[in-house]
């Protein structure tokens, strides 16, 4: 049995995976384990999960690949520095000694670092390196339903595309065309990211959220920025543009065309200017990612659509494409930004490089993106014992009735069950959930439990088979990764005087059967959840069902604003006590808020970095 490593690292997101004959047996983020958000460093303890999971030394694995290739990237770094000399001297300077030191040798240095895992692992001539967006693409390809597909990959920059469309047949895959640094999408998104005072590379997810509070006043304004052909492609003017030379996103320029400075998070509220730039870049980004899907249907003729990469994370864009009709089918991957990267480059060597045979689920081969670490029963008894937590064990049948009733009642519930899932999203393992149908819920998860912004949407979780019924949708959404507008008849209409109010005033209006899950533009990021793939999550819902006639329950990420998903029992139950969750169940255990020692209780609010 061939067994291939995947390992993307030294940027943001550092993950690994394990393929055993090219099946997926596990992938996760480093993140998860150091508890530091994004953690960009060496996977060390991703890698080690993998391998105990797989029961594999390292010694034992047959091949190694890297995400990106070290070299093309340090290539781009020097021939941006001698285009635009001698502007770019600060951030070269600042770059140059990580790159020496670390990453122009740096097979050398993951042989250094592997060696670590495994005394016996001798030699590095089972180390490789794929390309940043093959991998991208085979992440999105390989693990598809489809034999074949024209896949769109879009984020900041890889060695230098930031943009590529493949063609992806059986087991092979090509790279077909590219759009080049500095010209990028998920810069410019990020660019704005920076410019309304959020975390580049983090807070992304954030400026989705606020688009629907604004309106897109300053999207003529944003066309100075870039020149978007019939097509799709694209070209940014760089007069207004600081990351290819300095130490921020924009400049002076830039500040000057809108007429405002970056907002500081520490000092500045958003405005409405924010929602209102939030909105018009929103806008940009959906014309863009569109016309780039309507140019791609055209010119290959194939009717299946993949992507991934950064930009692949943005879910509004990606139901733009759906609802438009472009392609009759489309799969993310889950895992869509660098972590992701791991897998695609796993998958890439064992499928392009080595001619493997490729046998399509229709499903999709993610194993619904529960590709993480797991807990038994006895693992989480001791567990919950030596932290001094109190709990009682109950039977399958009594969780999920126990857990639906109080969701029923409006109590907030940690949810630890199964595996942890890869990617970013939460998906009914590490999860926090809430009854879609109370007003409150929203503002109370958002301030109380996750400590963050009020204005962040949530996302509801609905039986595939009901889906219809209340979204206007009807295709799979496993990963949380489309958006839909709510069915008509579940809506509840504003009134004239409310369709007067601006920003954030709108977000305490009530506006459908399920308001938790609504967002201010009547939308909602859909998970849809079937049996197959998670039979407690699903029987929690049909359980919630049968209780309230609702089959949709709210899902958050089990974590608070600037921490990682919870991994262990430890986390959630850290989690649990330093927030107003009301309740814990985590594996056939059940922990009641009122009955832990007070001792217990942690204070949550400044223990991690914002986001």
């Amino acid at each position: 049995m061939t067994s291939i490593l995947g390992i993307s690292a030294f940027y943001h997101d550092s993950a690994a995976c394990i393929l055993k004959d090219g099946k997926i047996i596990a992938a996760a983020q480093e993140e998860r384990f150091t508890r530091k958000k994004h953690d960009p460093n060496y996977p060390h303890n991703a890698i080690e999960f993998v391998l105990k999971f797989a029961k594999l030394k390292l010694s034992e694995v047959d091949q190694i690949v890297f995400f990106e290739k070290p070299f093309l990237k340090f290539e781009r770094l020097l021939e941006t520095y001698v285009a635009f000399a001698p502007r770019g001297f600060v951030s070269f300077a600042k770059a140059m000694p990580l790159w020496i030191r670390e990453k122009l040798f740096q097979k050398n240095f993951l042989f250094n670092k592997l060696k670590e895992h495994d005394k016996s692992y001798k030699s590095d001539q089972n180390i490789y390196f794929s390309d940043h967006h093959l991998s991208h693409a085979a992440s999105a390809f390989f693990p598809s339903p489809f034999e074949e597909a024209v896949i769109l990959t879009a984020d900041g920059v890889g060695e230098w595309a930031t943009t590529t469309v493949a063609v992806g047949k059986n087991n092979n895959l090509e790279i077909k065309k590219e759009i080049h640094f500095p010209h990028s999408l998920g810069l410019l998104y990020s660019a704005f990211t920076y410019f309304t005072g959020f975390k580049v590379n983090s807070g992304e997810y954030k400026l989705m959220g606020l688009a629907p509070y604004g309106n897109p006043i300053y999207e003529d304004k944003i066309k100075k920025l870039i020149d978007i052909k019939d097509d799709g492609t694209f070209r940014l003017d760089q007069k207004y543009f600081n990351y290819a030379t300095g130490l921020t996103m924009t400049n002076k320029k830039f500040n000057d065309l809108f007429g405002q400075k970056p907002r500081d998070p520490k000092n500045e509220k958003i405005t409405q200017f924010h929602m209102d730039i939030a909105a018009s870049i929103q806008k940009v980004t959906e014309e863009i990612m569109i016309d780039l899907a309507k140019s791609i249907r055209k010119e290959y003729g194939i009717n299946n659509l993949c992507l991934a990469g950064g930009v692949a994370l943005n879910c509004v864009a990606n139901g733009k494409i759906l609802e438009k009709k472009i392609f009759d089918n489309i799969w993310i991957q889950p895992a869509a930004g660098d972590a992701g990267g791991s897998l695609g480059a796993a998958l890439a060597l064992w499928y392009t490089d080595q001619g493997n045979k490729r046998t399509v689920n229709l499903k999709d081969d993610m194993k619904g993106s529960y590709l993480g670490t797991d807990y038994n029963q006895d693992e989480i008894e001791n567990e919950l014992k030596n932290i001094g937590a109190n709990f009682e064990i109950l039977k399958y049948e009594e969780i999920i009735d126990q857990s639906a009733e109080l969701l029923s009642n409006e109590k907030a519930i940690g949810w630890f069950q199964g595996r942890m899932e890869f990617g970013p999203r939460a998906l009914g393992g590490r999860s926090i959930l809430g009854d879609p149908r109370s007003d409150k819920m929203q503002k109370n998860l958002n301030l109380k439990v996750k400590y963050r912004e009020s204005f962040r949407p949530f996302a509801p979780s609905v039986l595939r088979e009901d889906l219809p019924k209340w979204f206007d949708m009807n295709v799979d959404s496993p990963y949380m990764l489309l958006v839909a507008n709510i069915n008509s008849d579940k809506k509840i209409e504003m009134t004239d005087e409310q369709k007067k109010l601006f920003g954030i005033d709108k977000l305490n209006i009530k506006r459908s059967e399920i308001p938790a899950v609504t967002h201010v533009d009547y939308s909602a990021r859909i998970q849809t959840v079937t049996r197959d793939t998670n039979r407690r999550y699903y029987d929690l819902i049909s359980k919630f069902k049968e209780k309230t006639g609702c089959p949709v329950i709210v899902n958050t990420s089990f974590n608070v604003r600037g921490e990682p998903i919870v991994n262990t029992p430890t986390d959630a139950f850290n989690c649990f006590m330093g927030t107003e969750l009301d309740y814990l169940v985590i594996g056939d255990c059940i922990l009641d808020k009122k009955k832990q020692d007070p001792k217990l209780k942690k204070d949550y609010t400044q223990q991690f970095e914002l986001d």
